[in-house]
């Protein structure tokens, strides 16, 4: 019997996306962004020194692995604060459907230091069907898309990664129209993609289980994967604000290409390397088959089906 060649995740590419184009005929969006991601435990993550020992393993594996490791630029950086939202039908419609409505703000000095950032995101682990969902607003102001592939290990076991594919939009709040900003027949005219949606005449969007979330964001440097490809690296700790209850952690590093093509094999295969190695060393600290936006929605219990 003839065995079966396994693929090796360090160095199998992700498929092109198939020809296509919107309604207005501008072609599909095409991914630009890999952001690599851990889930982690909150056990270490009560004090700056929790970020402080994770970001050792950090230095220990990319040395391991050939990967450059810049620490220079977060060397006595503070941790940011940041407040995150999530915004849902009682019934999560939203999340069900793949989609996420986000807002977040940024802190210094316990002001904010920005207008609160909206995103929406169409979420998925097909790509072609993440591409073909048009997330461009119907808005006045400027916005930004970002197609990422986002890494994660796998669901059930260490060693190896799952590829989900974020389809974004974001834009600050002031350019979102004034008016009702939770009605969902008001937020289809905004997001034209969840037209799609069965709309019930005055519903709303409200608080994802009465949440707010509290992160705090570690910078920790910046990964030299070779051949121009760099990547800025944090971790950060998910807590509820108020009770403080801790959530989550992630680490994550995000690589931006304007093409496929540009990023190298061999630049490609150690990122992956990387990211594979770290969570067998860092096996302990692993928190298996979660994101952190399905923390916040599995709160209360009874999780949504969400295509995660």
């Amino acid at each position: 019997m003839t065995k079966l060649k396994m693929k090796d995740p360090r160095t199998e590419r992700v498929a092109d996306l198939r020809a296509g184009q919107y309604a207005d005929g501008s072609p599909l969006h095409d991914v630009q962004y890999l952001e690599c991601k851990l889930i982690l435990k909150t056990d270490e993550f009560t004090s700056p020194a929790g970020f402080r020992k994770y970001a050792k393993l950090v230095a220990r594996v990319a040395k391991e692995c050939g990967v450059g490791f810049d620490t220079s630029a977060a060397k006595g950086a503070r941790p940011a604060i940041r407040e995150v939202l999530f915004l849902d039908t009682e019934d999560f419609r939203l999340y069900n459907n793949a989609f996420i409505l986000r807002r977040r703000i940024r802190f210094e000095d316990g002001f904010p230091a920005d207008e609160p950032e909206v995103v929406f995101k169409f979420r998925h682990p097909d790509q072609q069907e993440a591409a073909e969902v048009d997330v461009r607003p119907n808005l006045p102001g400027d916005y930004r898309i970002k197609f990422k592939a986002e890494a994660l290990p796998l669901k059930d076991r260490l060693g190896g990664y799952r590829l989900l594919f974020s389809h974004n939009v974001q834009f600050p709040l002031s350019h979102a129209p004034g008016g009702d900003r939770t009605g969902m027949e008001r937020l289809a005219e905004v997001f034209p993609a969840m037209k799609g949606l069965a709309l019930n005449k005055g519903e709303r969007v409200s608080l994802v289980n009465q949440t707010f979330v509290e992160e705090v964001l570690q910078d920790l440097g910046t990964l030299d994967f070779g051949k121009g490809v760099t990547a800025d690296a944090n971790v950060a700790l998910w807590r509820t604000r108020g009770e403080h209850l801790p959530l989550v952690g992630e680490f994550a590093y995000q690589v931006k290409f304007k093409r496929r093509e540009d990023v190298h094999d061999n630049a490609r295969e150690r990122c992956a390397k990387f990211f594979i190695r770290l969570q067998q060393v860092g096996h302990a600290w692993i928190y298996l088959g979660a994101t952190k936006t399905g923390m916040v929605y599995r709160l209360k219990g009874n999780p949504p089906q969400a295509h995660e």
